[in-house]
């Protein structure tokens, strides 16, 4: 729903807006904003982690638009790369090969709404974990009185 939200507030401001196999996403300035709920309660940033069930194309999204790596110990050769390593390397072409992935994560349920909001560049680990290469905490607006 979040993902749908910011895709249709984009059309409304007159950005982009991308289907990637028939999930939209807002893009502004050449960044897909990628929303996830990783938890639903409060829960530290550094905890957040994927399913193991998650789809190769979320996975392609990390590995293609996200940041780099931190130092490696060593890259992969090309010759020695499989098809399915450079698969989840290789840029969507709805997106456009220069197109960073911005990512928002948070925590919220139904009844407290929002908890805690970050955002920025996640790089996705093999063990789903994330390394945040450059990432801030964002103030929730107050909830008015009803």
């Amino acid at each position: 729903m979040v993902r749908e939200n910011l895709a249709e507030t984009a059309r409304e401001l007159g950005e982009a807006v991308r289907d990637v196999r028939g999930y939209e996403y807002a893009v502004i300035n050449d960044h897909a904003l990628f929303p996830f709920r990783y938890a639903d309660k409060p829960k530290p940033l550094d905890r957040a982690r994927l399913p193991a069930n998650v789809s190769p194309t979320r996975r392609r999204l990390f590995q293609a638009h996200g940041p780099q790596p931190p130092d490696t110990l060593f890259e992969v050769d090309g010759d020695l790369a499989t098809e399915e390593y450079l698969g989840l390397h290789e840029a969507f072409e709805e997106l456009g090969a220069s197109t960073r992935l911005v990512c928002v994560f948070f925590t919220a349920d139904a009844e407290n709404g929002i908890h805690v909001i970050h955002w920025g560049e996640a790089h996705l680990e093999p063990d789903r974990t994330f390394t945040w290469p450059h990432k801030e905490q964002l103030r929730l607006a107050p909830v008015p009185l009803e």
